[in-house]
Parts: structure tokens; sequence; C-alpha cells
């Protein structure tokens, strides 16, 4: 399956201080010219981005993502900030984000953890260390417990085999042993589910799952369900539909951030955000294929002013 790729592409014809004075014109003075910024900043490349600001300070002498912050507010500011922010450290300030104060955010745990390639976890990491001072680990592990921190500490560790080789024995072997480990006895064995489906690679878990089904006639999301419960039920079926299809658990985390009573705003931005030049035209064309209306329509309907608009720059259209 081909990806489409992402809304957000790099811009043709592209001058760093050419968009550094449109954005100090866009602030300076009384109120806020928010389109101008949204103009810029929701058009342009995470590179691009961030040459803009070396401009911002070379040309004007003053910190972009500063005056970004002291014009803005509330969530428009914290998508706006999102786009300043390199992909890697995007993602260590969310995972310190859902693990700071008081409660802890899980779903961003799960989401970031199960989702990214090994590079982009080691690279996250590394700089997470280097941001804060100690591991991803340490902090996963004091703020998190059981089960649920020996997946998060499992795929923290950015290991999983990222080849295709497939052993067709081994398959057999692995379905067998997860049917072993959960349908067929008193209890569960999890253990043995985090040490297959957090380390093997894609093609070989497709099969697995496929094998899965054969053996014991149900999905093998249908079995974590069942024989799992709470966050590390979550994580460990997170990691299935990361494999299974990663855009349509994007648009599945889109859909349930927006539907309902209140919006989970912290998700929203995060996912329009960190997936607008990766993978959201394939998450647009999930989300229409798994609920029936656009991921524009429900933005339209959730959001509002500056905050919508911005949103819906990311998500490029209405198909």
């Amino acid at each position: 399956m081909a990806s489409k790729g992402g809304t957000v592409k790099a811009a043709s014809g592209f001058s760093a201080s050419e968009d550094a004075q449109k954005l100090r014109k866009a602030m300076k003075g009384i109120g806020t010219d928010e389109d101008a910024i949204i103009e810029v900043l929701a058009h342009r490349s995470t590179a691009q981005r961030q040459e803009i600001k070396i401009a911002y300070k070379s040309t004007i002498g003053r910190d972009l993502v500063e005056d970004l912050k002291s014009e803005l507010g509330g969530n428009f500011e914290k998508v706006i900030v999102g786009l300043m922010t390199p992909r890697v450290l995007y993602d260590v300030l969310e995972l310190r984000r859902a693990m700071k104060g008081a409660g802890t955010d899980e779903g961003c745990l799960i989401e970031i953890l199960a989702s990214r390639t090994n590079d982009e976890i080691r690279r996250i990491g590394e700089n997470y260390q280097l941001q804060f001072g100690r591991s991803l680990e340490e902090d996963i592990c004091s703020d998190t417990s059981s089960m649920f921190r020996r997946v998060l500490v499992s795929l923290s560790t950015g290991n999983r085999d990222e080849g295709s080789h497939l052993d067709d024995a081994l398959v057999r072997q692995d379905a067998q042993d997860l049917y072993e480990a959960g349908e067929k006895q008193w209890g569960t064995d999890e253990v043995k589910f985090l040490s297959i489906l957090c380390v093997r690679n894609r093609n070989h878990l497709l099969h697995t799952f496929d094998e899965y089904r054969r053996i014991s006639k149900k999905d093998i999301e249908q079995s974590i369900e069942s024989e799992m419960s709470g966050h590390f039920e979550d994580a460990l079926l997170a990691v299935v539909k990361c494999m299974r299809n990663k855009p349509a658990y994007f648009a599945e985390r889109l859909y349930k951030s927006m539907k309902g009573l209140g919006t989970d705003d912290d998700t929203l931005i995060r996912v329009m955000v960190s997936r607008s030049e990766i993978d959201m035209m394939d998450i647009r064309a999930e989300f229409k294929k798994l609920y029936g209306k656009s991921l524009c329509s429900f933005i339209k309907g959730d959001t509002s002013g500056d905050y919508k608009k911005v949103l819906l720059e990311l998500c490029g259209g209405d198909d």
C-alpha cells in the first residue's frame, strides 16, 4: 500500500528571511495577524520552519518561538509552537508532558512508543536524556506500574526487528504460543504477548495474526480485549493496530479525541502536528473509510477560531 504522504510539503520558491519578515510584521504593533502566521507556518516543512527561526533571529534579533508564545494563546498557540518544534524534540516534550505532575497521559505514552520507528525511538531516548538529564526509561518506571510499565520499557528500547524476514515455522510457533498464553489457559501469560508483539518484525506479525485467527477462530485484537485489561490492553492493541495499518490507528485516535462531549485537544493537536508531513493524506482516507465522514468535517464541528483554521490547513482539504 503506497503512502499518499503528508498534507504539508516544503514550499517551493522559499525564502526564510522573507518569511521571517512576514511573521514579524504579523506580530508587531497592536493586535496580531493570525491569518498571516497560519499562511506561513502551516505551509512550510519542519526543516523550512527551522530555517525561518534562524533567519528571524539573525535579521530581527529576537527569538521567533518566544514572540509567538507572547502573541498567541490557548490551543492555537500549542499548534503553532508544535509546528515550530523539530519532530523528535516534539515527541520528547509530549512524553515529558504526559508524565509530569499529577496524573499520567497514558494514551500519549502508548501512541508515541507504539507508532515510531526504531531510529525515531532511539533519537527520542537520546534527546530525552539531553533535555531532562535522566533517561526516558527512568521516568516511565517511576510513572507507571506492572505489565503496562514493562510493555512501555520494551517499546522504548527501539529494538524491534525491522527486517521483513519470514520463517513459517516461527510464525506457527508464535501463533500457537499466543493462543496457549491467552485463550487456551485459565489466566494469561502476559509476558509471552509482550515478547512476541514488541519484538518481531511487521511482516512476521501480520502472518502470525492470520495464523492465530486460523487456530483460535478469533482475531488477535478480540483475544487481547478479552484477556487483558487497562492500559496494558490499550498498549498491546495499539501495537497490533500500528502493525496492521498505522494511518487507520491515527484516524481512530483523532476520532476518539473529538467524538462525544468535549475534545481531547492534546491528542488532536499532537496527531495533527506530528503526522501532517508524514501520512496525513492516508489518515484522512482511513478516517473517511472508518467513520463515513471527512476528518475536516469533524474538526469543523469540534473546534473554533484560529485553532480550527490552522487544523483545517494541516488537514489539507475536505474529502
